[in-house]
């Protein structure tokens, strides 16, 4: 009896990792891409994911505030990103889809850094197209 618990525990522990990942479909809709340019507010560099938050001017001239998830923080250092790679008040541009509830959160599949160069922020195999 002892086996059979300890071998379910092992089974188990072994699929939560699976269970905890999302794909990209599950929260934001690959039908809607957006590209959004504006200055960085904030960055939480933490794992599971890092967050941007941008103040993106529409038309009319209104600021909105966006939160854009990126991949995890060990694939962009991987990169060449740190957690002081985006400082507030950095003007970016941010490729990504927009979450299905339709409102200001997106995923980031490419950032424009202020430097010029462009690097890719999401996750590669979580179900999104690859840019």
């Amino acid at each position: 009896m002892r086996t059979k618990l300890t071998l379910v525990s092992l089974l188990l522990a072994a699929a939560l990792p699976v269970l905890a990942h999302h794909s990209l479909a599950a929260e934001y809709d690959v039908k809607k891409p957006l590209t959004l340019t504006g200055t960085v507010d904030k960055v939480e560099f933490f794992n599971p994911h890092i967050w941007i938050f941008l103040d993106v001017k529409d038309a009319g001239g209104q600021t909105a505030r966006w939160q854009c998830e990126g991949a995890p923080p060990n694939n962009l250092i991987r990169q060449g990103w740190t957690k002081n790679s985006l400082k507030q008040g950095d003007a970016i541009t941010i490729v990504g889809f927009q979450g299905k509830d339709g409102g200001s959160t997106c995923a980031a599949r490419t950032v424009t850094l202020p430097d010029g160069k462009k690097v890719f922020t999401g996750t590669a195999g979580d179900g999104g197209p690859q840019q």
